[in-house]
């Protein structure tokens, strides 16, 4: 369903219940599409530790490389 802004304004809690009940409104202006109202989906709760046992970090994660310094610092080091 698509329906001008100005319309949306006067009767937005009409628009709102029905989008809750499943139906996607395309709101415009001046014929021309600026959002759609959809209904609210629930984020599922983030797990944490799925790639724990996957992933080792290097014992030199935070080492630095003289090579690479002296392009970033040019040898002031």
């Amino acid at each position: 369903m698509k329906i001008n802004i100005s319309k949306v304004k006067a009767k937005l809690s009409k628009f709102v219940n029905m989008a809750y009940h499943g139906a996607r409104i395309v709101i415009l202006k001046n014929n021309l599409p600026l959002a759609d109202r959809v209904p609210h989906q629930v984020e599922k709760k983030r797990t944490l530790g799925l790639l724990v046992g996957q992933f080792t970090v290097p014992d030199d994660f935070l080492g630095e490389e003289d090579q690479i310094n002296s392009m970033f610092y040019s040898d002031d080091r």
